[in-house]
């Protein structure tokens, strides 16, 4: 077995088990290193010089690269039996991902960088979703800097093909519910992912309200990291606001909620998650991706959604392209 798949099928499963989001990265960093190692059997003592490789996954690293079945690995596969095993189908089915960033905001590469990487994970579309103009410390696109970046995947598309780059947004909801951009250009854009970024602890009143219209809004195709939680380092606690309303809501006008891989936030929490999975809602497993690296973080949203029992076919992000770009123009 390739020691890359190794240690991202050992993240995946420490996800299914909910292990600790920090245990659950350090596998996904290791796997990053290894990715530049020979083909050959490697010793453990020798891969613990590289940077973010520790003893554990040192020896899945030389354990898979000699051939083998890494020990933690086999031993993960026969704790969560075979329903975590078929999880990880969805993840190999994956075709794109709804929501990543580039340096155009607050991402650190550029944006043919970014689609490359998309590319090389074995997708077939990913939509770009810079932020918009109110989260001025994201570097948000303005109209003007945003019909620029509608040229700019253009011409990354022209030479990526068969490979789809999609034109998006990640767009702050505003207090009342609009979305923080300008109508002719949100019509223009193929997925539009909405989020709330300010007054985070409003009241849960002002807060479902809020949410509401923007869930409603045609233009809104993914309602990004629900909560606003974090769950590592200083952390943030969830926004308050009536889940059942907000889910029902998104299954009426078609919304996909965002299942947010990115290990800090783990996002919507698991009971909110079964309430969306029971009110009959789409799902995107989204990375929240700011540079390469964190594309395969994708794998830790996918076990979360198959501990949940959703199949493929509420996956937006396991849909062709076709069919994605058919759905997201429900309501224009």
């Amino acid at each position: 077995m390739d020691p890359v798949e190794a240690l991202r099928r050992i993240a995946f499963l420490l996800e299914w088990c909910g292990a600790s989001p920090y245990r659950v990265r350090a596998f996904h960093t290791a796997a990053e290193a290894a990715r530049d190692l020979p083909p050959e059997p490697v010793d453990a003592s020798e891969i613990r010089r590289l940077a973010g490789v520790g003893p554990v996954t040192a020896e899945v690293i030389a354990q898979a690269s000699a051939g083998g079945t890494p020990a933690y690995l086999a031993r993960l596969e026969a704790e969560t039996g075979p329903a975590a095993l078929s999880g990880w189908d969805l993840v190999v089915a994956s075709r794109g991902d709804c929501h990543v960033h580039s340096d155009w905001s607050d991402g650190g590469s550029p944006i043919e960088e970014m689609a490359r990487a998309a590319r090389a994970q074995g997708h077939q579309w990913t939509v770009l979703t810079d932020h918009s103009p109110r989260l001025t410390i994201a570097h948000g696109l303005s109209p003007d800097r945003l019909r620029l970046q509608l040229d700019a995947v253009a011409a990354v598309n022209a030479g990526l093909a068969p490979f789809r780059l999609l034109t998006g947004i990640e767009c702050d909801i505003l207090e009342d519910g609009s979305l923080d951009q300008d109508e002719e250009l949100l019509a223009r854009l193929d997925v539009v992912v909405a989020s709330v970024h300010s007054k985070l602890r409003s009241e849960p009143e002002p807060m479902t309200a809020r949410m509401l219209a923007a869930v409603r809004s045609p233009h809104t195709d993914v309602l990004g990291h629900c909560t606003g939680r974090i769950v590592t380092g200083r952390e943030r606690p969830q926004s308050r606001f009536d889940a059942q309303a907000v889910f029902a809501a998104c299954a009426k006008s078609g919304t996909a909620v965002e299942i947010n891989c990115r290990p800090e936030r783990r996002d919507p929490p698991d009971d909110l998650l079964q309430l969306a999975c029971e009110a009959g809602c789409l799902f995107a497993v989204d990375t929240d991706a700011h540079a390469p690296e964190q594309l395969p973080w994708q794998s830790s949203g996918y076990a979360r959604a198959a501990r949940a029992g959703l199949g493929p076919d509420r996956l937006i992000t396991n849909w062709p392209v076709q069919e994605l770009l058919d759905w997201a123009n429900r309501s224009c």
